[in-house]
This record gives C-alpha cells, structure tokens and sequence, in this order.
C-alpha cells in the first residue's frame, strides 16, 4: 500500500508516510499510522471485505456520537464522499488518529458511566434487526459438539470448558428479546474503552453498531468494568444516571447480550483453535482469547450478586 495512494483517495495533505507495519492487530482488521500535512491518521485494512451499504449506518453513528461530544476519532471520509477506498486491491478506511494507550478494566467507573451514557444519548434510526451475536444462544447441543470436537483434538483447556458447560447452558436460559431498540455501539468491552496518552478514554471500533437495548448494552459495560467490586458497580451505573443515561441494568435479562456475546465469543475462539485462521493466526492466540472467559467467568452467582448491588445504590 502507497502511502501517496491513500493520502490522495482520502484527500489529505502531500508528504504522506505510512507506517513500516501495522501498528496494531484486531480479530477484524490490522491499523497503519499515516502522517500527512493535515495531520496523522489511523488506517484501517479489515480482514475481511463488506459493502458501502453494509458499513454506512455505523459510520453515520459514529459521526454522529462525535458531534454530539462522545470520545471518539472522528471518521475520514474519502474525497467522494465513501467510507471506504480501495488501494492496491485492500479495503481501507480511516480515522482521527488518537494516542491510545492500553486495554484497562480498571478505568475509573465515573467516567466509564459517563461515557456509556453520552453514546445512549444520540439517536439514529435503528435499522434491521438485532445482531443474532448479541441476541442468540449457543445452545446446549451446540455446546456438547465443541467439547467433543476439542477433546478430540487434545485440546488443553477442553476439560476447562466441560466443567463450565452446565453453567454456559443456565445463562442462556436467561437471554430474552430486546425491550426497547435504539442504534448502539454493540462492543463496549475494554479493548474499545481505552485510556488516551492526553487523560480521558476514547470510545474506538464502532464498526459492529446496529440495534439493540441500552440496558443489555449497559449490563456488558458493567460487568466488564466492575466484576467483583460493589462500589466499581454503584460509581458507573450512579455517574451513568446522573449524565442521563436511558437504561437500567435491574433484571437478569439485562445481561442478554453479555450471555450471548461472552457465549459466542468462547465458541469462535475455540473453533479457531481447532482450525486457524487470519482472526487467530495460531492456536496459542485462541487458547489466550479463551482464558478470557475462564479465568473470570461471568457466572449466576456473580450476575445476581451484581444486581443486588446496583439496585440498592
């Protein structure tokens, strides 16, 4: 990929210079940094192709959470107007570029709260139906072949997900359809609330955004980042009410869309095990995403707890 290329199709400044590599990697896509006269710029080249249409609401949504004051990169358009350009045969796209640092499920849960809040705030039409990702079961069948298929194949976290099956089964029987739809982000995981270099988080990879219910939304925010911590639960969802946040976490079909996504989450790292690919390029990547759920596992007894804890705040 030429840089001059890119700088041209996105009508940015002369001196263009890309990065010698990829400057970070996604199960989605890689990113190039690209400094220009008009400043430096995030590139981004997804594994996998998609259609104008198919990214369209998303980016308007972010464009949208960024006129409206949400922390977020603001997206390039090319010089006619589109989300994507293809140079030298890649899909590329790109963004404000924003000094990032680390994932951190630690953040402070006041400005977490906050910023949830803000991104619940804009409306953009919600089109299409909720993303089976968000909404859908494993399911118990489902579930018993990937065991098998893992032991099979020696696996060694399959005993890991055999003794969590009975449990992975119960929260899927909690899952329940969306109460009320509005455009949401979809991904709100630590990896896409990310401190920045200059203080405050940044809110990144809106690609996924479509319809769904801010209170399953809100439930994923709050267990990834407050977990175990009462007070981390009270602080973010009191500082989210307090910015005007629209949704409550008050039942456990508030935790759908955290079931279903840490579900389908743990099935695809495991499939990538058994075969993989440019998502997790090699098996210790899968074993690692895995552990993930593992190690913390968002079980009943954790769920319940956190409700107790947030509807007494």
């Amino acid at each position: 990929m030429e840089a001059v290329d890119v700088a041209r199709r996105f009508g940015l400044g002369g001196a263009a210079i890309l990065s010698d590599g990829p400057v970070a990697r996604g199960k989605q896509g890689v990113v190039w940094r690209l400094d220009t006269t008009e400043g430096r710029w995030a590139v981004k080249v997804p594994f996998h192709p998609s259609t104008e249409n198919e990214v369209r609401p998303a980016a308007a949504f972010q464009e949208a959470a960024h006129a409206a004051g949400v922390p977020t990169p603001q997206v390039r358009r090319t010089a006619e107007g589109q989300v994507f350009a293809t140079v030298e045969d890649n899909q590329v796209r790109l963004y404000e570029w924003v000094d990032l640092q680390t994932p951190d499920s630690r953040l402070d849960p006041e400005l977490v709260g906050a910023v949830v809040a803000a991104i619940h705030r804009v409306h953009v039409p919600a089109l299409g139906p909720p993303d089976p990702w968000s909404q859908e079961p494993v399911g118990a069948d489902r579930w018993d072949e990937l065991i098998g298929q893992l032991r099979a194949a020696r696996a060694p976290f399959a005993g890991r997900l055999a003794d969590l099956r009975d449990e992975l089964v119960a929260l899927e029987s909690w899952i329940e359809p969306p109460a009320m739809l509005q455009t949401c982000h979809r991904d709100l995981w630590a990896d896409n609330v990310l401190p920045t270099a200059a203080g405050g988080v940044c809110v990144i990879d809106w690609e996924d955004s479509g319809p769904a219910d801010p209170s399953q939304e809100l439930g994923c925010v709050l267990f990834e980042f407050a977990r175990t911590d009462p007070g981390r639960a009270r602080a973010l969802t009191s500082a989210y009410r307090r910015a005007g946040g629209p949704a409550a976490v008050s039942r456990r079909g508030h935790f759908s869309m955290l079931i279903a996504q840490l579900g389908h989450i743990t099935e695809i790292a495991a499939t990538d095990w058994l075969e993989p690919n440019t998502r997790s390029p090699d098996r210790a990547d899968s074993a690692a995403w895995i552990s993930e759920v593992f190690d913390e596992p968002h079980t009943r007894d954790l769920l319940n707890t956190m409700l107790r804890w947030v509807r007494a705040g």
